[in-house]
């Protein structure tokens, strides 16, 4: 149970990251308030049970609510550069420990050790972000219409920041939001996905280090544990302004709907069902590097995967040629091997979606060019590695129109102009990445345009997945509107004031209403 076959033992592992009774089948953390029913977490590698760890209960949950709101009151008053300082640290610890973090995600969560190495260098990349905007929380200032007066707006701190995360990022987008929200004066309650506990731990133990280290109070980061009844918790209670979710279009929706009764805000990071358009003037090779990065990366269980390619008829014959012979030389295996591009699935059920994804596409009369298969045998026990399938089909069937949390990828063909490409493409309910593949600047710029691709990102000559931390992260329609990480995604972190001051000594009233007093 210890040992993985890549040969690192994850016991070790779980040590450095403080987390420890790995041998009696149970796990503990710092600041983990958790005495309700234990959760076991299976790794999709090998089937293994890691640990257990316990849920938190209701009355857990106030334990951590109080906490937290005890500690907003000192940490807001904290000056924004000083914690800005804080997350600094925080990123520095995350150096430290970044391999056995990545080991973790990848042992856990099943995507490759690469990509783990690659999600926890984004959590050390947003912290250096977070660090320069502490110093960056700007207003600004308008001219009044009355004389004498001074009128500006100004951020504060919102409160109680309540996080949501998904198991196939389970640790960077947690980062993505609580860096801002620390640097912004809020603290934070992180409910991880119950596929992925042990990362929430992990990562909780580590800011709990830099926390206890400059004797700040320990409610400004604290982690719950549970199913979507723990999320429950957050999303109905009006101590918390703040609800960003991540996850399924289904599960936001009812987020959303919760979250609005009493008022409060939520930012959505929902479903995707990505694209790249492909013209006549595509580079082959960056295509196709492009969309097999897209469709098979995390074993197609990002937001942003590639699930259709829309190829124009002129070029569709050589491009689909192209990316078959691709998929002939992707190894699925040990995600900790890194000589595999394709991990497992995170559990049976993913697999079940799969398979019954694979036999509609059929049914509707699609065309299997590289079938589908679940694999068995040796390096296969956990019976969650599948192989990644390509199927012709056509842009209305209704397994396309959805989001297959699996390496399926659609081609789609297209006929004239860049215009028909983009409304193929922007026919589906989900708007969060996009891209086009073209060397004529005018289909760029067309794609681009008011009248181009309606996702919240939009590419030119790369592919759907790998956004940057800098630019806003999120997408329209079903995705959910949010926006996360960079440019100025900070803001719905704080609550907006505007201010008026009058330094004269008279004092004039709206649309010039005199009393006589």
């Amino acid at each position: 149970m210890s040992t993985v076959s890549t040969g690192y033992n994850i016991e070790t592992v779980l040590n450095v990251l403080g987390i420890g009774n790995i041998n009696n089948g149970t796990s503990t953390g710092i600041n983990c308030f958790s005495n309700g029913e234990p959760i076991e977490s299976f790794s999709p590698v090998d089937g293994q049970l890691i640990a257990r760890v316990k849920a938190t209960s209701k009355t857990d949950y106030e334990t951590v609510m109080n906490t937290a709101t005890t500690a907003f009151k000192k940490w807001r008053m904290i000056p924004a550069p000083q914690r800005g300082e804080v997350v600094r640290q925080f990123g520095d610890k995350l150096r430290e420990k970044k391999e056995a973090l990545g080991k973790l995600v990848s042992y856990e969560m099943g995507k490759s050790y690469q990509e783990g190495l690659g999600e926890v260098q984004e959590m050390i990349d947003i912290c250096d972000f977070a660090v320069g905007l502490s110093r960056q929380l700007h207003g600004l200032t308008m001219h009044s219409e009355r004389p004498g007066h001074r009128m500006y707006e100004q951020y504060h701190p919102l409160g109680v920041v309540g996080i949501i995360s998904a198991f196939n990022f389970p640790v960077a987008v947690w980062s993505w939001n609580t860096a801002l929200a620390w640097v912004c004066g809020d603290v934070c309650v992180w409910k991880p996905s119950e596929k992925t506990p042990l990362c929430g731990i992990a990562c909780q133990n580590i800011i709990a280090e830099v926390i206890k280290e400059n004797g700040l109070p320990e409610g400004i980061s604290c982690l719950i544990n549970g199913n979507y009844k723990v999320g429950e918790f957050m999303t109905k209670d009006s101590r918390i302004p703040l609800v960003s979710a991540t996850g399924s279009t289904r599960m936001g929706k009812i987020v959303a709907q919760e979250v609005a009764a009493r008022l409060g805000r939520s930012l959505l990071e929902l479903g995707g069902n990505n694209a790249i358009i492909i013209t006549p003037d595509a580079d082959l090779k960056m295509t196709v590097l492009g969309a097999v990065f897209g469709a098979v990366g995390t074993a197609g269980q990002r937001c942003t995967s590639t699930r259709r390619l829309i190829i124009h008829e002129s070029v569709y014959n050589k491009v689909k040629q192209a990316i078959v012979d691709a998929y002939k030389q992707l190894k699925v295996g040990n995600p900790l091997d890194e000589t595999n591009h394709v991990g497992p699935l995170i559990d049976a059920k993913a697999v079940d979606v799969y398979k019954k994804a694979l036999e509609e596409v059929v049914k509707e009369g699609g065309n299997l060019i590289v079938e589908g298969e679940i694999l068995s045998g040796e390096g296969y026990k956990s019976g969650c590695y599948v192989k990644p399938a390509i199927a012709e089909a056509e842009p209305y069937f209704n397994i396309v129109q959805h989001e297959t949390f699996a390496p399926i990828l659609y081609l789609l063909k297209y006929s004239g102009d860049v215009e028909n490409a983009i409304d193929i493409q922007n026919n589906v309910a989900q708007g969060l990445s996009s891209a086009i593949m073209t060397n004529n600047l005018r289909e760029a710029e067309r794609f681009l345009s008011h009248a181009g691709s309606d996702c919240g990102i939009a590419n030119v000559n790369i592919g759907t997945s790998g956004a940057e931390i800098g630019g806003a992260f999120g997408g329209e329609k079903d995705t959910g509107g949010g926006r996360e990480s960079g440019s100025d995604a900070w803001k719905i972190y704080m609550r907006r004031q505007t201010n008026t001051i009058n330094y004269t000594t008279e004092l004039p009233l709206a649309q010039g209403i005199k009393f006589d007093l």
